[in-house]
């Protein structure tokens, strides 16, 4: 036992004589020196190499074992003393590296090294000790013997000199083992060649170690064998860390960035280089022993992180991306790297978020990145429709893929723990929060998030979502509506409130709930914002971004007529191609850019999820709006109560617009992907928001319910009636609803409190008319109107008040039009010699005249067939007092327009291309007086217009209806009999004018000039008018016509008195006639 220490005394002095100098020993310049120095500095660790610094941190891991000397004041100034070296009786230090088992491993000295052949199995004869030796040398790729420079399969060994050397000094055996393993690594990785790093070394060993460590397992844990290879593993390991946090320890200085994160970036499992699941699965075990491990690999992330910010989708980034997916399958290093200052800054702004947040770059990576654009998309406006259209299927793939691994990665993280959860919610939170000023009205992109990285983000939420929305809606009340007031991640304070002021809105939510908020609440609520502030963004920037790109090539032609200036002045003429080949650049790059976004957008599986979150919204919103009702197990009742909820109140009014914005993008641009079940909730909301439209503050939003129904007939593929037009006709629901509600909000959209209300109301209802139209045909609707119409009269009077209202304008504003198309054609035609500014400006009102004509030509056809669907189903309705003489007049007015003397000023040139076919009109026009033939006082009221009923006209009307058949005979027949109706009608009426004589002022109606029927006083004014007149002009406007205070038809009151007066004078005169009539058959007599 002396002996052997005393061995061991001389081998730590030579170490000490070695490791404690900053550089190898050299011979002295006089050739002196000692032979034992000047070999062990051959083959000893590099200069820089120090193993008390890199095993000052050894005392907080105990997995690594190894211990120090139990005298540690008299250790203290020794090197090794921490390196496990132990003194003796006060003597040397000596090495004790001890397994985890706590035995020291010495195998018996041997003469030669055995075969260094690959497999861990025995050799017959081989024992432990033999096989041990062979085994490390071939794991670990290192040798004792400097003639075996290689193994059996060519790999290259690594000669320990120094550790030799140090074996045969201490009289061992010359043979590797794990009690002498410590040594031999750092001397290993220590004197590595050019270019390889001890990391490289020590991955390399790491996979070869843990192969023989998984074989050598299924022999049982008391297995040798099994033993000295679990050691061994430990060891490489805890060098493998070494590596990576103290890198001086091997001579090297420490880099500037984290030195695991190249070796993340390796994405082949066969690189030695690669870390794989078992490494990281080892260094995650050491995390409570050892926080540098934990350190290293947040340092790791976020140094991904920052090398990725500076990257886009033409870059090599997808080993980012595994690199981060590989880290989150690991809960310990998901609850680490979440605690970095970088996954929710406290204080951050939109434009920094994608690169000043450990997730901002990997969800930045997207095809709309500016440089990723232009390769998809080079020369956008000389590419064919193929190549586009390839090139955006090709985009979408890989957006895809990408959208892939990012719902892999935040899934990890919220499964990871609630403090993961937690903050992954944060930080979703945190885009859309900071990002409001994208749903400006002028976006500044250098104060917001890029569009590629908010949709990404509404796409990796909407994929959280789908856990919870089956199709049966069986965790519909999960989605907690008190969320809102309790605490929100969402902040919805400066949002605009369905149906509140901000007064009460601040009031309501100044009140909290109590409890917490559920994991389906939140991620329900982060995605209706995302998608306001992603998607639905995007969308409006994609339209706002299609107008400018076309004033901009608008713009370019005109600039295009001015090259001809240049053509005489090179100089001049190169600055104007160089300005000119600027703007076509800025084109081409608007114009990829609109390409891509169209090309993320436009995808059928992006759009079907987000569809599938939208009919959750519009069940969540119905159910809100229809308390106790059970909503969708039980049908919706409609109409809803008059108190509306406060809750729903105070929503943020991009809860429905977004519902709102989504469809109409779907409808508009890709309806193929609607499927039924998604059509019946979204009907249901449309009809309900317009039948009860008072819920809804925002005409425009409501309007926006219309464009979906409206989108949703036009014909598309197979289908005539569009995506919806089959289910209107058959959900009972719309055909008990859906025509009032259209009607409703017809009459409201009169009046929209904005500028443009007057030319918004003709848009709105044009979208209306095409949806009557689609269901018109079913008997079901017309049935419903009619029954409706008996018990609601003043609701329907006023709907055909508009609707003749509308009639009137829009006809006079065409024909007045084409009268002007007419006489300036006919001007240009014959003056030849008009001079040259005078022919610029009557070309320039033709311009305006046709633009004019085209638009209000297509309303005219529109709503003249509706005034004929209409007069057909509520004759009752146009011949109420208040209506027929209107009515009358307008169709006596217009008939005279089109077949009358003036009829010839509305030939113009090509009038298709107006819309204009002034036969169908006319048989238009006919149908209506057809339709009100058997109304007597319609009958009276064409015969009293003095100002436009002709019988000329009737008779010319006919004439042309049969020439070009535009009616049948039985038609023909009843035109005939209403035109012998009026003349009658005509007859009587100036006979009972002439009976009567003058008539007193006081009886006559002070607006219209006639006799009063139904005299009633005015409360405030104190003017007496008839009934029909005053509720006439109430139906357009809501104030007395004589002092413009507010006035209801109700209020008026019945002047009995003047009425009596009336008929006592109407009596008596008839009277006077009647006995002037029997004096002359007496006479005559």
């Amino acid at each position: 036992m002396a002996d052997s220490i005393s061995d061991a005394e001389k081998i730590r002095k030579k170490r000490l004589a070695k490791l404690g100098s900053q550089a190898p020993a050299q011979p002295s310049s006089n050739g002196e020196g000692s032979t034992d120095n000047t070999a062990a500095s051959q083959f000893s660790m590099a200069p820089n190499a120090q193993p008390v610094a890199a095993l000052e941190r050894e005392q907080a891991k105990p997995q690594i074992d190894i211990s120090s000397s139990s005298n540690a004041s008299k250790s203290s100034d020794n090197p090794f003393a921490q390196l496990g070296m132990r003194q003796a009786n006060g003597g040397a230090p000596k090495i004790n590296i001890t397994s985890s088992a706590g035995r020291p491993v010495t195998p018996k000295k041997r003469d030669r090294p055995t075969s260094s052949g690959g497999r861990s199995s025995s050799r017959a004869g081989e024992t432990l000790e033999q096989w041990e030796d062979r085994v490390l040398g071939n794991v670990f790729r290192m040798t004792l013997w400097e003639e075996h420079r290689h193994d059996a399969h060519g790999n290259h060994l690594q000669f320990l000199g120094g550790t030799r050397l140090d074996l045969e000094d201490s009289g061992q055996s010359v043979r590797l083992n794990v009690g002498m393993l410590d040594q031999a690594l750092l001397e290993a990785a220590s004197n590595l060649k050019q270019g390889t790093t001890p990391l490289d070394f020590l991955l390399g060993c790491w996979k070869r170690v843990s192969r023989q460590y998984k074989a050598l397992r299924k022999a049982g844990e008391e297995d040798p064998k099994f033993v000295i290879m679990k050691e061994a593993r430990r060891l490489c390991m805890s060098y493998c860390i070494f590596a990576i946090t103290m890198p001086d320890m091997f001579g090297l200085e420490t880099p500037e960035s984290n030195p695991l994160t190249l070796y993340l970036l390796v994405d082949d499992p066969e690189d030695d280089r690669f870390i794989d699941h078992d490494f990281l699965n080892e260094a995650v075990a050491r995390f409570k022993e050892d926080n540098t491990v934990q350190n290293a690999l947040i340092g790791a992330a976020e140094d991904l992180s920052r090398r990725l910010s500076v990257m886009n989708m033409n870059n090599d980034y997808k080993p980012y991306i595994m690199a981060l997916r590989n880290l989150v399958q690991f809960p310990a290093i998901v609850n680490a790297f979440v605690q970095s200052p970088k996954f929710v800054p406290s204080s951050i702004s939109a434009a920094l978020l994608e690169s000043g947040t450990l997730l901002g770059p990997f969800f930045a990576i997207s095809p709309l990145q500016a440089d990723v654009t232009t390769n998809y998309f080079s020369n956008p406006t000389s590419r064919d429709k193929a190549y586009i259209l390839n090139s955006q299927r090709a985009l979408r793939l890989t957006i895809q893929t990408h959208q892939t691994d990012l719902l892999d990665i935040a899934n990890r993280i919220i499964k990871t723990s609630k403090e993961a959860r937690d903050k992954m919610l944060d930080w979703f939170a945190l885009c859309v929060n900071v990002n409001h000023k994208r749903r400006a009205l002028q976006v500044d992109k250098q104060l917001v998030s890029s569009d590629g990285f908010m949709i990404n983000v509404t796409v990796c939420l909407d994929q959280l979502c789908e856990p919870f929305m089956d199709a049966s809606f069986s965790k519909i009340d999960r989605i907690d509506i008190d969320y809102l007031r309790r605490s929100p991640r969402v902040n919805i304070k400066d949002e605009t409130k369905l149906n509140a002021d901000q007064n009460a809105s601040d009031k309501f939510y100044s009140n909290p709930a109590e409890g917490t908020s559920n994991f389906i609440s939140e991620i329900f609520f982060l995605t209706l914002a995302a998608h306001h502030y992603g998607t639905e963004s995007a969308n409006s920037m994609l339209s706002t971004l299609e107008k400018e790109l076309r004033r901009m090539k608008k713009h370019l032609d005109e600039i295009e007529l001015d090259r001809h200036k240049w053509v005489n002045n090179p100089a001049r003429l190169t600055m104007f191609e160089n300005a000119i080949k600027k703007y076509r650049e800025q084109i081409d790059k608007g114009m990829s850019y609109k390409l891509s976004v169209e090309g993320v957008l436009l995808d059928d599986l992006t759009q079907a999820r987000s569809m599938q979150f939208m009919r959750y919204v519009i069940v969540w919103l119905l159910r809100i709006v229809a308390p106790g009702q059970d909503f969708p197990k039980r049908p919706l009742k409609l109409p809803l109560r008059e108190e509306q909820p406060e809750v729903f109140k105070c929503l943020p009014e991009y809860f429905l617009e977004d519902v709102v914005g989504n469809f109409k993008f779907i409808m508009r641009n890709m309806p193929q992907i609607i499927t039924s079940t998604q059509s019946d909730e979204l009907v249901m909301l449309c009809i309900t928001f317009l039948r009860s439209s008072e819920y809804i503050k925002n005409p425009y939003l409501k309007s926006g319910l219309v464009t979906i129904m409206f989108n949703g007939t036009w014909p598309v593929y197979n289908r005539s009636k569009g995506i919806l037009g089959d289910l209107l006709n058959s959900l009972p629901f719309a055909t008990e609803h859906l025509l009032h509600a259209l009607m409703k909000f017809y009459i409201e959209v009169e009046n929209t409190g904005a500028h443009t209300q007057f030319y918004d109301k003709f848009n709105i209802r044009y979208e209306i008319f095409q949806i009557i139209k689609c269901i018109w045909s079913n008997p079901i609707y017309r049935e419903h109107l009619s029954d409706e119409a008996k018990v609601n009269l003043d609701f329907f009077v006023r709907f055909v008040n508009l609707l003749l209202n509308d009639v009137t304008f829009v006809l006079d504003e065409s024909l007045t039009a084409f009268v002007q198309i007419h006489n300036l054609q006919q001007e240009l035609k014959g003056s030849a010699y008009m001079e040259q500014n005078v022919r610029a400006e009557k070309e320039e009102a033709l311009t305006q005249a046709q633009g004019k004509a085209k638009s209000y030509m297509q309303l005219t056809n529109e709503t003249v067939a509706m005034l004929k669907l209409f007069t057909e189903a509520l004759a009752d309705s146009f011949t109420m007092p208040e209506i027929v003489q209107r009515l009358a007049d307008m169709l006596d007015y217009n008939l005279d327009a089109m077949v009358g003397p003036k009829s010839r000023d509305l030939v113009v040139e090509n009038p298709q291309e107006y819309s204009f076919e002034p036969k169908q009109l006319l048989s238009e026009i006919a149908d209506v007086y057809l339709n009100l033939k058997d109304k007597e006082n319609f009958v009276y009221a064409v015969a009293r217009d003095g100002r436009s009923y002709k019988p000329f006209n009737l008779d010319q009307a006919a004439r042309v209806l049969a020439k070009f058949a535009l009616k049948s005979q039985e038609e023909l027949a009843a035109w005939r009999s209403l035109g012998e109706k009026f003349k009658r009608a005509k007859e009587a009426d100036d006979q009972a004018e002439e009976d009567l004589g003058e008539i007193p002022d006081d009886f006559l109606d002070p607006l219209m000039f006639t006799l009063m029927e139904d005299p009633v006083i005015l409360p405030t004014s104190k003017t007496t008018i008839d009934r029909s007149t005053i509720r006439s002009h109430l139906l357009s406007d809501p104030n007395d016509p004589f002092n413009r205070a507010p006035l209801k038809i109700e209020d008026v009151v019945p002047d009995t008195d003047l009425y009596d007066r009336i008929q006592a004078f109407k009596a008596e005169r008839k009277g006077s006639k009647l006995a002037n009539t029997n004096i002359m058959d007496e006479t005559t007599g």
